[in-house]
Parts: C-alpha cells; sequence; structure tokens
C-alpha cells in the first residue's frame, strides 16, 4: 500500500504537468513566443501557469523519492515526506481552499502511516 501511495504523487505530479500544458497552452504560447525569459511576471496568467507546472516536477520528485526510501526500507524519510506534505498541503488549502491541493493534503496522512509501517 505504501507504494501505492508514492506512485500517486509521482501520478500527480505527472497530471500536473500534462494538465497544465493543456489548459495553459495560449499563455505558455505566448511566454515562449516573446522569448520566454522573464515572460511569466505578467500577466497573471502566465504567472499561475508557470506555479502550476512548476510544482508537477516538484511531486514527481516526492514520489520517486518516497520510492526509493521504500526500496531502502527508509521509515524516516516516507515520516518526514508525509510530514513536509500535510504542511505544505494545509497552508495551500488555507490560503487558497478551491486549490488542487486537496489531493496531496489525502496523501500525505497516508504517507505518514506508511513512515510508521502501518502501510506495508
Amino acid at each position: 500500500m505504501s507504494k501505492a501511495v508514492a506512485w500517486a504523487v509521482l501520478a500527480l505530479g505527472v497530471i500536473h504537468i500534462i494538465f497544465g500544458i493543456v489548459r495553459f497552452k495560449v499563455p505558455l504560447t505566448d511566454a515562449w513566443l516573446a522569448g520566454f525569459s522573464g515572460q511569466f511576471a505578467e500577466p497573471e496568467i502566465r504567472r499561475t501557469a508557470f506555479w502550476f507546472l512548476f510544482s508537477g516536477p516538484l511531486f514527481i520528485m516526492t514520489g520517486q523519492l518516497a520510492l526509493h526510501a521504500i526500496a531502502m526500507r527508509d521509515l524516516h524519510v516516507l515520516k518526514l515526506i508525509g510530514i513536509y506534505m500535510l504542511v505544505v498541503s494545509v497552508i495551500g488549502v488555507i490560503a487558497f481552499p478551491r486549490s488542487p491541493l486537496w489531493a496531496p493534503l489525502a496523501l500525505a496522512p497516508l504517507m505518514i502511516a506508511a513512515g510508521y509501517g502501518r502501510l506495508g
């Protein structure tokens, strides 16, 4: 079960990237055609696109780190991953209740439980 949670976090990152490219195709294309560098401060939609896409690789990295910790039987690292996910998600959901941060908020307690060896 702990592997499933880690894979879910990784998948969340892949979905973030795919959805972000589809959802923000126009602002990303506009930024690219404008030279890319320094093109994400304005307008707001470009900044949103950047941060949305930027979080995708971070989720992928987190999922891969969790999979590695599982393979190494490093429960401490799994707990830390879960705690960081929980804190960031709680802050994000409080600041922006309509955000998609509910997904990692749901996964974080499962990651913490895996870190305590309760998910197998």
